[in-house]
């Protein structure tokens, strides 16, 4: 114990001689948290519209004014051309065009279910949803105020439907309350990944792992007299992290904290066992620094941070399962925002302690001392 001990203090120091390391520990993750939990939103505003009426009628008036008034929307022209509004569309100028046909309000009176057709630009696959979406709405609230005059109208009264919507564990539907925890995950997981994935590549440059190998130190000795250092520094981001969106963001925190690090312990020794195994394999910085951001990459793609598990093909979704940094995000959602215990996220601990066995037995066996 005490050579671990002499190997974990020469790690602290060798790793605090390097001036960018605190930026990296405090500004850096301060100031992504605030970038990305702004920017990176899926929530979609000025959708630019063009209104084709061919009916010219109440109804077809009241639906362009409340089209306009909406502030997700911008209302660009309407138009009496189908020409004109698409010539607008293929020259960039709009992202949707509805257009209302002729007699449209004569046959809602008759109860003939009459259609309005939208064209949506669709390059844009999240804004062509959302955006629809949100003009769905728009309609669907139109018809309901003009539903008593066409039941007048037609003499027979139609009951309505009123649906009731709560917004459980995020009530005023605040991004960033959604992203913060995701990203505090990501930052802690990724920044100690290249750090340890640059560490033994590092020492092997500069000559200093020489020293180590002629020593009697053990393989597992030297592995995780590496981890622990770096072990330390994820948990100081993950706090910094944790305090910095509960203080800009106020990020409800409905869960157990100590969940939260226990978690976050499993999962930083998992990633760090990669970091290290990537290590044992390069024999550049720059080499480790490439390796390590191909599996970033992959792990920031398919960790759910911006598009739902979910959502993904199957194959997708399944290869998830090794990936600890959507465990670290699914976690910290539930914890954070929905208050989970233990039982809940009890499949995110085990794939992680498996994985983090898998990563760090790797980094051991690769590990040669050269004679």
């Amino acid at each position: 114990m005490q050579t671990l001990r002499y190997l974990i203090q020469k790690e602290f120091i060798q790793i605090f001689r390097n001036k960018a390391l605190l930026p990296m520990m405090t500004a850096l993750p301060i100031i992504q948290l605030i970038v990305l939990s702004n920017a990176a939103s899926n929530d979609v505003k000025d959708v630019r519209l063009v209104v084709v009426d061919n009916d010219q009628s109440e109804i077809s008036r009241s639906l362009t004014r409340k089209i306009d008034a909406n502030d997700r929307f911008t209302l660009v022209e309407v138009s009496f051309s189908h020409d004109a509004a698409f010539e607008l569309m293929q020259r960039n100028k709009v992202d949707i065009i509805l257009e209302v046909p002729s007699n449209f309000e004569r046959e809602y009176y008759r109860r003939e279910a009459p259609k309005v057709q939208m064209l949506v630009n669709a390059i844009n696959g999240q804004q062509a949803t959302v955006g629809s979406g949100y003009l769905n709405n728009i309609i669907a609230s139109l018809s309901g105020e003009f539903q008593p005059q066409r039941s007048q109208i037609s003499g027979s009264p139609t009951a309505l439907v009123e649906v009731s919507s709560n917004n459980w564990y995020n009530p005023e539907l605040k991004y960033p309350h959604f992203m913060a925890p995701g990203i505090l995950a990501e930052l802690a997981a990724l920044l100690t990944i290249v750090l340890s994935a640059m560490n033994v590549v590092r020492e092997r440059e500069i000559g200093t792992i020489e020293q180590i190998n002629v020593t009697p130190i053990k393989k597992w000795e030297f592995i995780l007299g590496k981890l622990v250092p770096f072990l330390c520094i994820g948990l100081v981001l993950v706090t910094v992290g944790l305090l910095a969106s509960k203080l800009i963001f106020d990020i409800p925190i409905r869960g157990s904290l100590l969940l939260v690090f226990g978690y976050a312990i499993i999962n930083l020794i998992c990633v760090l066992g990669l970091g290290l195994l990537i290590s044992n394999f390069a024999d550049t910085q720059q080499q480790a620094i490439f390796v390590a951001f191909f599996f970033v990459l992959i792990f920031i793609l398919m960790c759910g941070l911006f598009t739902p598990i979910q959502s993904m093909p199957k194959w997708a979704q399944y290869a998830t399962i090794p990936n600890p940094l959507a465990h670290f995000i699914s976690v910290t959602r539930k914890v954070l925002l929905k208050g989970s215990g233990f039982w809940d996220i009890r499949w995110e601990f085990i794939y992680t302690i498996i994985l983090a066995v898998l990563f760090n037995v790797a980094a051991i066996w690769s590990y040669k001392k050269q004679q």
